[in-house]
């Protein structure tokens, strides 16, 4: 009996044994399940749009290193120790805004946070509309110096490249790229003088644009209404282009009318781009003054039919129903011929007055006169650099002529005097409904023609456009929201894929894997601009997060102070890897 029950039990102990043996060897032979992959940042529960114009779809966006890695299904645990997680119920999700005429230069010099353009979305400031910072010589560094005014620096930079390599160690929010400018290599060789540049001048202008396209600039860029770039021949114009076209740059233009000769300068800028062989792009397009306004579908029509030639023919635009710009836009460019200091010697000449004031009448000139497209009325006093003038800050030129006692085109002259500047001022010019056919146009991408401020300190100093603060936030606010001019995945495109592609941008633009983490996140329900002529220093709204480069600049609306901004290089850049 005993030993039954022993070889029983010694029975059951060596089945149970093998069983164990058994499940252990299965248990081995089970895979071992993954770690959930975990990144640097992750945005949840939003619609994304990847900036293609297809609508948006329900996703989560995975980043790492920098980089868009992966659409999906994700939540907070794929997210690293010290990463960030973005709830984006109830938003958008967009690549980050392209600003295709950032005035942004010494405003981020002074505050690199870029604030009024991070808290709508931008995240890449591009420069160069006929000015670049680089190349400079001597002289021209010594000139930026003495037009210093709220906001002082030492000019630590040389050539284009240069300045934009500074601007990204001393530390930006945003992205930041740049044109070569077409007045600036000018001035570089041949000063302000109205006359052709010699053969050899035009050859070391021609070299400067080589130099600048190898530093990444994207093209060249004029802005023809100004001295002294008005005194550029086309066919100088196409010498310099020709140099860009050879890197794959473009032509950009602020052209040699926007009002009486718009048709003309349009015709001006195609062959520019017939004969260079670069594409070309209209900047902030326009049609400028009441009796200008129904060129809108021949100007049109001009582009479309270059475009069916082959020529990439597109433009940009602000958009409000005005532009701001100087009181030099109110003047002939003979007046100002050899800078500033010429100009306010001429301007104190009782005869040259006289004739300057007749010509500032003149409906029928061949030169850009906004003033007088605009009215005195409709000339509204922004920004002075002499403090005692700055009391007439907000108000009309008529009003401050009235005040003085003298007429509009010679209370203009003495204001220039007087400040020892341009005077910065908002030009009343374009009419509402053509603004939002403009917008409509499928080859319009948007830049804000202003400095990215903040309202505080020095900025507070002056007045400006509201454009400063609104110009993407009003797009999709008041015409993709509120009146449906166009779809918000069109106003995306139109912001990102659209700029990125006529700039030829490598990685940008888009919300695809691989790309740089250039990221915005906000709400259709609530973007607003709130900025206005009378109070333009204000935020936008409903732009709750903005990532650049993989690094949150914009959490729930409030800026971290944090600045990964980097030089974007164009395709001729000589430091491409492949």
């Amino acid at each position: 009996m005993n030993k039954r029950l022993t070889r029983t039990t010694l029975g059951l102990l060596m089945g149970m044994a093998l069983c164990l043996q058994a499940c252990t060897e299965q248990e081995a032979a089970a895979p071992v399940p993954e770690p959930a992959p975990r990144y640097d940042g992750v945005i949840l529960n939003g619609t994304v749009y990847d900036g293609s114009g297809a609508p948006g779809v329900q996703a989560d966006v995975a980043i790492d290193d920098g980089r868009i890695v992966a659409l999906g299904d994700f939540d907070s645990d794929n997210t690293k120790d010290g990463g960030f997680t973005i709830d984006a119920s109830g938003k958008a999700v967009a690549p980050g805004f392209i600003n295709m005429l950032s005035w942004a230069l010494d405003s981020l010099i002074h505050d690199g946070r870029s604030q009024g353009d991070i808290r709508q979305g931008v995240t890449l400031e591009v420069f160069g509309e006929g000015e670049s910072w680089g190349p400079w010589n001597d002289t021209m560094k010594a000139e930026e110096k003495a037009r210093q005014s709220d906001i002082t620096y030492d000019i630590e930079w040389t050539s284009l490249g240069e300045f934009l390599e500074y601007l990204e160690q001393r530390g930006v929010s945003t992205n930041v790229a740049s044109f070569v400018g077409a007045t600036t290599v000018r001035v570089h060789e041949v000063g302000y003088e109205d006359r052709a540049p010699t053969a050899e001048e035009l050859e070391r202008m021609q070299a400067l644009v080589r130099q600048g396209m190898e530093e990444g600039a994207l093209g060249v860029g004029s802005s023809l209404i100004y001295a002294p770039a008005y005194y550029a021949s086309t066919e100088e114009l196409i010498a310099l282009t020709s140099v860009a076209a050879e890197y794959g740059g473009m032509y950009i233009s602020h052209m040699r009318s926007e009002g009486n000769r718009l048709l003309e300068a349009i015709d001006e800028l195609i062959t520019i781009a017939r004969e260079s062989g670069a594409p070309a792009e209209i900047y902030h397009f326009k049609q400028s003054g009441e009796s200008n306004w129904s060129k809108f579908d021949e100007a049109v029509a001009k582009i479309e039919q270059a475009r069916a030639e082959g020529l990439r023919i597109s433009a940009d635009m602000y958009t409000y129903t005005a532009g701001s710009t100087g009181l030099d836009a109110a003047m002939p460019p003979w007046v100002q011929e050899g800078g500033y200091a010429d100009w306010r010697e001429r301007l104190q000449n009782p005869e040259v007055r006289a004739k300057l004031q007749e010509e500032m009448l003149d409906r029928e000139a061949d030169w850009s006169n906004l003033m007088l497209a605009a009215g005195p009325e409709g000339t509204l006093l922004v920004g002075f650099r002499n403090p005692e003038l700055r009391k007439y800050t907000g108000r009309t030129l008529s009003e401050v002529a009235e005040e003085r006692g003298t007429n509009p085109q010679q209370t203009a002259m003495d204001l220039v005097i007087e400040d020892g500047s341009r005077v910065q001022v908002v030009y009343f010019l374009m009419s509402e409904e053509n603004v939002k056919r403009g917008i409509a146009l499928p080859w319009m991408s948007f830049g804000s023609d202003a400095y990215s401020m903040a309202p505080e300190g020095v900025f507070l100093n002056s007045s400006t456009h509201p454009r400063a603060y609104g110009n993407f936030a009003r797009l999709l606010g008041r015409y993709v929201r509120d009146e449906q001019v166009i779809p918000l995945a069109e106003a995306i495109r139109k912001m990102t894929s659209l700029p990125a592609a006529h700039l030829g941008l490598r990685e940008r633009g888009s919300l695809v894997p691989g790309y740089h983490a250039d990221v915005v996140v906000f709400d259709p329900d609530t973007i607003n601009d709130v900025a206005t002529y009378d109070d333009p220093h204000r935020y936008a709204v409903g732009v709750s997060d903005v990532i650049v480069n993989g690094v949150q600049v914009l959490q729930d609306g409030e800026h971290t102070g944090a600045t990964p901004g980097q030089v974007v290089r164009g395709p001729g850049w000589t430091g491409w890897q492949d």
